[in-house]
């Protein structure tokens, strides 16, 4: 008996998080670039948003890298598990399959920078863009081989 789509989906999207997580810090390390501030501001201003406090400025930093780092992983659980639940039993070619999910996050995450201003994806750079799509790529990619792994064979002649 196979597992629920949405189930599938949330695994895949932790692996393909993984997997963005894995090609951002070997891109630091490869090019000695800092850290993106993007997930802590990110998370500041949702906390804004939503009037929570995070505490004094020595905690609420804290609080907003973590609260950052968990804000990637579920939009990377949610971009996979929504693909799973649209795609059904349906088994889409793995290319395919990894390019509608690496850009279906990368547009998730991309438009909340923008709708939350903290940046805007119209002025950044070719470096900038390689930045965003080569991590997406990695995560759509471990997303949809995870996802093909989980599901059962076709069972059809």
């Amino acid at each position: 008996m196979s597992r629920p789509g949405a189930l599938d989906g949330a695994v895949a999207g932790a692996v393909g998080t993984v997997a963005l997580n894995l090609v951002t810090y070997l891109d630091m390390v490869l090019r000695a670039r800092p850290a993106s501030s993007t997930p802590e501001e990110s998370a500041r201003r949702l906390a804004r948003l939503a009037h929570v406090n995070l505490g004094p400025e020595d905690r609420a930093a804290n609080r907003r890298s973590g609260l950052g780092a968990l804000i990637g992983y579920a939009t990377g659980i949610a971009g996979a598990t929504a693909y799973a639940a649209l795609a059904g039993r349906r088994r889409v070619p793995l290319p395919l399959a990894a390019a509608a999910l690496g850009a279906g996050v990368m547009a998730m995450s991309d438009g909340s920078l923008a709708a939350l201003r903290v940046s805007d994806p119209r002025r950044w750079s070719r470096s900038d863009w390689l930045s965003d799509v080569v991590p997406h790529l990695a995560y759509g990619t471990a997303a949809a081989a995870t996802l093909g792994r989980l599901r059962p064979p076709d069972s059809r002649p």
